[in-house]
This record gives C-alpha cells, sequence and structure tokens, in this order.
C-alpha cells in the first residue's frame, strides 16, 4: 500500500506566530506561505498547514524524533520554561515519561494544541 498522509491543516489564532513556535522549537526550516497557509514541511514530506481561524479548537500532534532530536527539543522546552507533561491529561507536570523503551513529553503550543514528542513509537517496546 503506498497511501501516505500529504499534510493537515492547523488552525491557529496567528499562523504566523504558531507556525514560528513549532519550527523554531522543532529546529526546522521557517514556514513557507502557501495561499491562505503557512506550511510547516516535516522530514516525511508531511506538511502542517497553518491556518488563522478566531477560535481553534485543541488539537493532538505527535511527533517521532530521535533521541538526539529530542535532547535539543526538550532543552528549547526548558529554556523557554514550556510547562510540560508525561501524559496526555496533563497529571504529571514536569515529569517525562519512558513507554516503549523510550522519552516522550507533552506539552501546549500558543493555541492549546497538545504537541508531543517521542523517541519510540508506541507499541514498539519491549
Amino acid at each position: 500500500m503506498t497511501i501516505k498522509l500529504n499534510h493537515t491543516i492547523v488552525h491557529a489564532r496567528s499562523k504566523r506566530a504558531s507556525s514560528a513556535f513549532l519550527t523554531e522549537l522543532f529546529g526546522l526550516p521557517p514556514a513557507v506561505a502557501w495561499g491562505p497557509f503557512m506550511a510547516v514541511e516535516l522530514a516525511n514530506e508531511v506538511t502542517l498547514d497553518y491556518r488563522d481561524a478566531a477560535d481553534p479548537t485543541p488539537q493532538h500532534y505527535c511527533f517521532l524524533v530521535s533521541e538526539a532530536e529530542f535532547d535539543e527539543i526538550f532543552g528549547r522546552i526548558q529554556e523557554r520554561e514550556i510547562p510540560y507533561w508525561a501524559d496526555p491529561g496533563h497529571r504529571l507536570a514536569g515529569e517525562i515519561n519512558t513507554n516503549d523503551g523510550g522519552r516522550g513529553v507533552y506539552f501546549d503550543d500558543p493555541d492549546g494544541h497538545i504537541l508531543e514528542i517521542i523517541t519510540r513509537p508506541y507499541g514498539s517496546g519491549p
């Protein structure tokens, strides 16, 4: 099967501010304007197309990263004093998880979207 996710639209109060938050935190190239969107391209050719919306509904976006990328991103989260949790319910504040033998952490973007970085896909551990 060759079906791949190509893009998804991320509603934001400010497409420029929200796409910059992600690209700066993740160390990605700046978003590119395309029509009504600010497109953030990920390594697997998927784009997150940020679009202005008056009242965005929070969504969840999970990113699989390498151990080195986790360290870099998590370092930026700590430097910027962004609150983070080990769980999506925001109960384990200031902690990371070790699910499936990897590391993971949840944090919110400026629009309340729950972002997650993990170093191992769910269900891949011992």
